[in-house]
């Protein structure tokens, strides 16, 4: 312990003359030029995600699955505590990386092969580092694509959730650069091709059942269904500070002058972070998809295909693209299931469906060479493969 004594101090500032020789403008964020293939970034921060924080993101994000609200039900069926909801852990890993990523970023353009490989408990810290896997210049007058790879990784260095995504950005043109870390390539990243997923002894508490309702279990779900989620969610200014409470850094999604200095579909009002957007549509899917769904295990293909802003009403559609039993495989009976996940702002399910028809389900950047308009009201796309159990 350390003790020392106190006493009031001066004031100082108006008997020190104000100096304009040394100004400090720091400034965060890669422009294209400098990033390098094979270059490691370990991000500043962690976060330590307590029970509070874990219940408060499943709750604010509509999250109908137990087993991210009650911590008996997630321990009934064999985890240690209730889970850490795996949209948040994706939010904190991608945000902690925007200021060595993206924070000069024109967009993001997609995510990829995202595996979510181990429970996160509250009390558990993350951490993410990111690797360079390609960079694709364009020249100086367009943007270029950087694509990257993170991990996000426990207080014991075990890998979590590893994902990729590719990242428009463009070179800096004589705009003023900052000096972030330099990338190292031999730093410690313990990615791989194959990962493995570690799941703990799971159970199946029948006396449980009560806690979900009857009609998304793993037999429930067929290939060719279509659930259109009857209710939206009206984003507002609460996303700036679920921006920064998850870590994001990149100034587009809550600061009006910097937004408002940017041209196109982009500026003016900040837009709505992503990750954030991703996890409202999936909450409000929750309660007809992934309600009895015991593991998350990634999603591919992702893209936000237009932007969403303070004011938005965001709605979601699922199309069920394939079912798969398997048997005991993950120690009790359960399935899983691919789900093509879409989503909307400002017009209704129901009439979203019924204006666009299958339509909807067309990637928007092929519509182009099928000779067919894109959809304004379509904001996002994705697959994602949920591990759902059987009935009781």
């Amino acid at each position: 312990m350390v003790e020392k004594s106190m006493s009031p101090f001066g004031e100082l500032a108006p008997k020190t003359p104000a100096s304009l020789s040394d100004i400090k403008k720091n400034i965060y964020g890669r422009y294209l030029e400098e990033f390098n293939v094979g270059d490691i970034y370990v991000h500043p921060r962690q976060f330590t995600v307590d029970r509070s924080f874990a219940q408060e993101f499943a709750t604010v994000f509509m999250d109908a699955n137990p087993l991210y609200l009650s911590s008996e039900y997630a321990k009934a069926h064999g985890f240690q505590d209730l889970l850490v909801h795996p949209l948040m852990v994706f939010n904190l890993a991608l945000s902690i990386g925007v200021q060595n990523n993206s924070e000069k970023a024109l967009a993001n353009l997609g995510y990829y092969n995202a595996q979510f490989l181990m429970p996160v408990y509250p009390g558990d810290t993350l951490s993410s580092r990111t690797k360079i896997l390609a960079v694709d210049d364009k020249g100086p007058d367009k943007p270029g694509i950087v694509s990257v790879r993170t991990l996000c990784l426990n207080q014991k260095n075990e890998v979590v959730l590893q994902y990729e995504r590719k990242i428009m950005i463009y070179q800096s043109n004589g705009k003023p650069k900052g000096n972030p870390k330099p990338g190292d390539a031999s730093a410690f990243f313990p990615e791989s091709k194959t990962p493995a997923l570690k799941l703990p002894n799971l159970k199946f508490p029948t006396e449980m059942k009560d806690v979900t309702w009857g009609h998304t279990y793993f037999e429930n779900f067929k290939p060719g269904q279509i659930y259109v989620h009857q209710n939206g969610r009206t984003i507002t200014d609460e996303h700036y500070q679920w921006t920064y409470r998850v870590g994001n850094t990149h100034p587009l999604h809550y600061d009006k002058l910097y937004s408002a200095g940017i041209s196109g579909p982009m500026g003016g009002e900040p837009v709505v972070y992503g990750g954030l957007v991703f996890g409202w549509l999936a909450g409000m899917a929750s309660r007809d998809i992934s309600e009895n769904a015991i593991w998350e295990l990634g999603f591919t293909e992702g893209y936000h295909t237009q932007p969403a802003f303070s004011g938005d009403t965001v709605t979601c559609i699922s199309r069920i693209l394939t079912t798969e039993d398997k048997g005991t495989e993950y120690g009790i009976p359960a399935g899983e299931v691919q789900i093509q996940f879409i989503g909307l702002k400002n017009i209704k399910a129901n009439d979203a469906l019924d204006k666009f028809g299958a339509d909807l389900f067309l990637k928007e950047n092929d519509k182009k060479k099928l000779g067919k308009e894109k959809i304004p009201e379509k904001i996002f796309e994705i697959e994602r493969r949920l591990i759902i159990k059987k009935q009781p």
